[in-house]
């Protein structure tokens, strides 16, 4: 069983952790190394902090597991990026690596799609690295690439696709995992 809900300021810690822990094991050989060991849980804290209270139309979601508390992610808003009908983005969806192929990540995508419908951004999209083997996930969850681009990010070019879904409200229907969005 997963608990999905709003993130406060006290989770950030956990969020800075997941994020330097998920990247360091996703990116590796994708991002240069330098750039992975550079990463600070602490400037991932205060980062977090500031943006779980931001807000602004913008969320930042946490999935909690009893006994372990926050095991992942997801944030989003509006889509930096005009790409219609893709007008809701998710920013960040991650997941510890020991609590991966769980439902997890599925519970937190329902969650954003959910909180993105419900200020009328029915189409979301989410950018992700060409290379990233999370993109599977998201084209099994119904994403089907709509764009794709090419990103200067720490000293290298790196390619990048937008992964949509034109109706997420669609996707919310199918998805049933035994999660509770809170």
């Amino acid at each position: 069983m997963v608990l999905v809900r709003q993130a406060y300021p006290s989770d950030a810690q956990a969020i800075a952790r997941i994020h330097v822990e998920t990247w360091r094991t996703t990116y590796a050989g994708l991002l240069p190394d330098r750039m992975l060991a550079e990463m600070s849980e602490h400037n991932h804290k205060s980062s977090w902090t500031h943006q779980v209270a931001r807000g602004r139309g913008e969320f930042v979601l946490v999935a909690e597991r009893p006994k372990l508390g926050v095991v992942g992610f997801a944030s989003g808003g509006p889509a930096r990026r005009a790409l219609e009908p893709y007008r809701g983005e998710i920013f960040t969806l991650y997941v510890t690596p020991d609590c991966q192929n769980q439902g997890i990540g599925t519970a937190l995508l329902s969650a954003a799609f959910k909180r993105l419908a419900e200020q009328s951004m029915n189409g979301v999209m989410i950018w992700v690295l060409a290379r990233n083997p999370s993109r599977f996930f998201y084209e099994a969850m119904g994403g089907v690439k709509a764009a794709a681009r090419k990103e200067r990010l720490w000293g290298s070019v790196l390619p990048e696709i937008a992964y949509g879904w034109p109706d997420a409200t669609r996707t919310l229907s199918r998805s049933s995992d035994g999660a509770r969005a809170g």
